[in-house]
């Protein structure tokens, strides 16, 4: 006999901001394991409760500022680790893992990378390197395990509305799309691209210019799993409703169902 387990990502762009609005969208959607990003608070201000109040148990990685990420479970929270534990941590709270029914779940938010000839771009591909080690060094592919967030990374040319616009920038670069395509080669699936073969389909649309009704988005909220779990996925979606309406993120959820023993 199997159960579904329904896993989504959200970079919320500010939970103080946005929380409201997660806990609507967690009452009507329900599902087991959210992963958050860019919650943008520190720990002491994480609200805890709130998520309690809904039936879910929360661990939170932030120091207040800009990043943060965050594991919310009503299937269960154990062994929880923050961070890498080495210098790649001073690019700030990005990683969070915890264990749920029995799936190793990952939250990360990658670094932006702001330009081809920036420092922060050289960090962001050695970001993605230390997080694949992690993976190589911990874990097994034969694992169910599952690493969701905004990876600031257009797989292809389907996940950006207008390649030619980004050329020569962050986020579609052949090193970026390399390093991820590296985390696909240790033995992890795109289980929403495993559904969906069209372009056209976006998680993240800019505030500016009307980016969103005109369809100017990219696709960088990614649910990746182990092909244990990736072979049993049933649905995958971007909810593009928790786009609209007032105070919207600039991201949109992602989910996936798995149909787990």
């Amino acid at each position: 006999m199997t159960r579904p387990l329904r896993v989504a990502t959200w970079n919320v762009n500010s939970l103080t901001a946005r929380m409201p609005r997660v806990e609507e969208w967690l009452t009507t959607v329900r599902p087991d394991v959210l992963c958050l990003q860019e919650t943008k608070q520190a720990d002491a201000a994480f609200p805890y409760d709130a998520f309690e109040a809904l039936g879910y148990q929360a661990a939170h990685h932030g120091d207040g500022r800009w990043n943060g990420v965050a594991v919310v479970s009503r299937v269960g929270l154990d062994d929880v680790v923050a961070g890498f534990g080495s210098d790649l941590d001073v690019q700030g709270p990005r990683l969070l893992a915890a264990t749920c029914a029995g799936v190793r779940v990952h939250s990360v938010y990658v670094p932006n990378g702001r330009s081809l000839d920036s420092e922060h771009f050289t960090a962001k591909l050695a970001w993605l390197e230390g997080l694949r080690q992690v993976l190589a060094d911990h874990h097994d592919p034969a694992d169910p395990l599952v690493v969701c967030g905004d990876f600031n990374v257009a797989p292809d040319d389907r996940d950006v509305w207008d390649p030619d616009h980004f050329e020569g920038m962050t986020h579609v670069s052949v090193p970026e799309r390399a390093a991820l395509a590296a985390l696909l080669d240790w033995g992890l699936v795109d289980v929403f691209r495993s559904c969906y073969a069209d372009g056209g389909l976006f998680s993240w649309w800019d505030y500016r210019g009307g980016s969103f009704h005109r369809g100017w988005g990219m696709r960088i909220d990614l649910v990746l799993a182990t092909r244990p779990l990736a072979d049993t996925v049933t649905f995958s979606l971007v909810d593009r409703n928790a786009r609209k309406g007032e105070k919207p993120s600039d991201h949109a959820p992602v989910l996936a169902d798995f149909a787990i023993v």
